[in-house]
């Protein structure tokens, strides 16, 4: 019955770190299906500076949750009674922490910090994915719908 049980947090826990996965992407090429259709506002402009940064998105506790679900379960089989549960119990710390240090690599992103000289002489600053270069001196677009904008060739 505790074996039964383990295992469904462990599933749950799954299932949990998979749906985190989906979050949407910030890049400057990838559009979400509701961005469709709609009108953009589109202004011109010189790079100014492009800054490699890093895109942290937040953690959803999947990872520890996970960890320590998996840890407790290995820990457990070994030994028995009170050994066993003590195993458990330090695997299932060790588990949690090893499953928020990956979840946390994995959710590390490389973006670059891109400044924009409009041609009105105005300078705006995007982040986004580091998946398009982009050189001082490029003219490019800035594509914005009110609550995001992109920096595209």
């Amino acid at each position: 019955m505790n074996r039964a049980l383990t295992l469904s947090a462990a599933a749950l826990a799954f299932a949990g770190m998979l749906a985190g996965c989906a979050t949407p992407p910030e890049s400057g090429s990838v559009y979400s299906a509701y961005q469709t259709q709609n009108e953009q506002t589109v202004r011109l402009g010189t790079v100014e500076s492009v800054r490699n940064v890093t895109i942290a998105n937040p953690d959803s506790g999947t990872g520890t949750v996970a960890g320590a679900a998996l840890g407790g379960l290995g820990g457990s089989q070994i030994g028995s009674g009170n050994g066993s549960a003590a195993v458990g119990i330090l695997g299932a710390v060790a588990g949690g922490i090893i499953g928020n240090r990956l979840e946390n690599k994995a959710n590390n992103r490389p973006g670059f910090e891109i400044t924009v000289r409009l041609e009105n002489g105005e300078l705006r600053s995007v982040t986004q994915l580091a998946d398009e270069m982009f050189r001082p001196g490029e003219r490019v677009r800035l594509l914005s719908n009110g609550y995001t904008t992109r920096v595209t060739h």
